[in-house]
């Protein structure tokens, strides 16, 4: 297999794969997207694409902006190794702005490397609490995201 592929094992299919990425605190924002990016205690980089039809009328668009991640992504992969990277477009793309696809491919282009480049940085470390010591009060006044079944966010 090259090490440009796109294989199954290399995407978050499931909603359990996303949801775990999403409950995550995003590692960048930039005009258009938003990154997430965590640990999947994997060999191997898994990406996932979010490019809803509120932000992107046209399939065309839709599908410009999933390929050009994709391709950005295969060149990454090894860098990402470990890690579930999750890309979301978070606002439109206004015809006034980006009338033709060229416009929409070079800001997306741009802003998407940036965004990979901070994909590969080395993760920050999750501090353990030490042992006695209760949750900060935010983590007590929060309302749980799941019921307490032992599995780790």
């Amino acid at each position: 297999m090259s090490t440009h592929a796109y294989p199954k094992a290399a995407r978050l299919t499931k909603t359990d794969e996303f949801s775990s990425v999403f409950a995550l605190r995003p590692r960048r924002r930039s005009q258009h997207f938003v990154l997430y990016v965590g640990e999947n205690r994997l060999p191997q980089a898994r990406l996932g694409i979010v490019v809803g039809k509120k932000f992107a009328k046209r399939a065309a668009e839709r599908n410009l902006v999933k390929r050009m991640v994709r391709e950005l992504f295969r060149q990454r992969q090894d860098q990402l190794a470990g890690r579930d990277v999750l890309l979301r477009l978070q606002a439109k793309f206004p015809r006034a702005e980006f009338a033709s696809r060229s416009a929409i491919r070079r800001v997306c282009l741009a802003e998407l490397t940036g965004l990979f480049e901070v994909a590969v940085r080395p993760l920050a470390p999750r501090p353990a609490a030490p042992s006695g010591v209760s949750p900060p009060a935010s983590a007590e006044a929060a309302p749980p995201a799941a019921p307490p079944s032992g599995a780790s966010a």
